[in-house]
């Protein structure tokens, strides 16, 4: 599944993708990703795969405009508790 996502002040929290990998893909601006043990700065045109069952979080505080590609379906264990959802 492939989402253009716009976000700005938004940190989702903590979550965990079991069954596949999740990728960002930065279009326009900059963000984060949190995991247990570091914080990885993403800019324009960087490209970032988190692999199944690692605890992160995006975290967007000005203006990003990234793309999102994850399985259809794919659920959050951990503080979401479900599948995601804009």
């Amino acid at each position: 599944m492939l989402n253009v996502v716009l976000a700005e002040n938004r940190t989702l929290d903590f979550h965990i993708h079991e069954e596949s990998d999740e990728m960002f893909y930065v279009i326009e601006g900059k963000m984060q990703i949190e995991l247990d043990d570091s914080i990885i700065d993403l800019d324009t045109g960087n490209f970032i795969i988190i692999p199944k069952g690692t605890r992160h979080r995006p975290v967007c505080k000005t203006l990003v405009k990234c793309l999102l590609i994850e399985k259809c379906g794919t659920l959050c264990k951990d503080n979401t508790g479900g599948t995601y959802k804009e």
